[in-house]
């Protein structure tokens, strides 16, 4: 694991879309498409502001979420939405977007459709994660239903997990797929999360599912 501490939030938001946008650029001097998978959430809204007004060929870059609450598209706890606002905007808005969410009462009903189309656009080339005070990253949760089989070699590419700290049932991507990704990146603020972070390192995955990640990551931080 790489640590990195900044100063303040703005230069965090600033040098991480920065890196993002960079790591793409050279994918694409080498390869036809690359895929950013990124969190939804407020704490990285500054950073997509700043990643949308990069200039690269967007139309070969396929951006898709770590995970979705299953809500409409335009409620407010929508990860989804949070993108269309902050991400699929200015330059970005030429990107091509894969939703983790389809219009069925359960996430369930659309796992088959929507677990194909997330296999089109795999590798995932940067992975951008966040992390809660517990531990969890997407929506893998410690003490969520079927976090074990997530977190399996085996598990398909993407899930749909209960638990009572996620609030809504959830669609996400596993671990295997999350691993699988060229660069990982993870994005934390606050003394809370940073605490956290030092108690995962040496915890099971099972205890706190970010641990998985860890290894071959590099960790931005800003109080």
């Amino acid at each position: 694991m790489k640590f990195v501490e900044y100063p303040d939030r703005d230069l965090m938001m600033i040098n991480l879309a920065d890196t993002i946008s960079s790591e793409l650029k050279n994918t694409l001097l080498t390869q036809d498409r690359a895929t950013l998978c990124v969190p939804g959430g407020t704490t990285p809204g500054p950073a997509f502001d700043s990643l949308s007004a990069s200039r690269l060929d967007w139309t070969r870059v396929t951006i898709l979420l770590n995970d979705e609450r299953w809500v409409p598209e335009d409620h407010p706890r929508s990860n989804t939405r949070l993108l269309r606002e902050r991400l699929l905007v200015g330059q970005a808005a030429a990107a091509n977007y894969q939703p983790l969410h389809a219009d069925t009462a359960t996430p369930e009903e659309s796992l088959d459709v929507l677990g194909e189309q997330i296999r089109a656009v795999l590798p995932i080339t940067v992975l951008l994660l966040g992390m809660g005070a517990d531990m969890h990253t997407a929506s893998l949760f410690p003490g969520a239903d079927r976090l074990d089989e997530a977190m399996s070699d085996d598990a398909p590419p993407l899930m749909a997990l209960r638990s009572e700290a996620a609030g809504e049932p959830r669609m996400t991507l596993t671990a295997p797929v999350l691993l699988e990704a060229m660069s990982t990146h993870i994005l934390i603020t606050g003394a809370e999360k940073r605490a956290a972070l030092e108690r995962a390192r040496g915890l099971r995955p099972s205890e706190a599912p970010v641990r998985a990640f860890l290894a071959d990551a590099t960790v931005h931080w800003a109080e």
